[in-house]
């Protein structure tokens, strides 16, 4: 079993998984509501695999109101996934920073004629 931030990043991965959040993220639907757009290219077994990866990933939660489940979007495992590549783009910045220094650095040496 994978652990939980790459489940999610896992289930970020496919375009139909992030439509599917994109809609849950104006509002609850229902399985029927969230697979509708998708059925002219897909079967809605294949359809329900996908809400099944994002169920398993904490994504959505599926509740049950007699025949309808309704699903809503979980933020958490998405809060957990930006504050992860937050601290990841601080290091980042930090690095290009000082790979930007050093090229500046090299380039004026050029503009006057030194070698450094």
């Amino acid at each position: 079993m994978r652990d939980p931030l790459s489940r999610t990043f896992a289930a970020l991965a496919d375009p139909t998984r992030r439509a599917m959040l994109a809609r849950l993220a104006k509002g609850e639907a229902n399985v029927s509501d969230l697979a509708e757009p998708f059925l002219k290219d897909m079967s809605l077994p294949a359809v329900t695999k996908h809400l099944k990866v994002l169920e398993g990933a904490g994504l959505i939660t599926k509740g049950r109101k007699a025949q309808w489940r309704p699903c809503q979007l979980n933020g958490e495992p998405l809060r957990e996934a930006v504050d992860w590549m937050e601290q990841h783009r601080i290091a980042w910045e930090a690095q290009l920073d000082r790979h930007g220094v050093y090229l500046k650095s090299k380039n004026r040496g050029i503009r006057h004629g030194r070698k450094k």
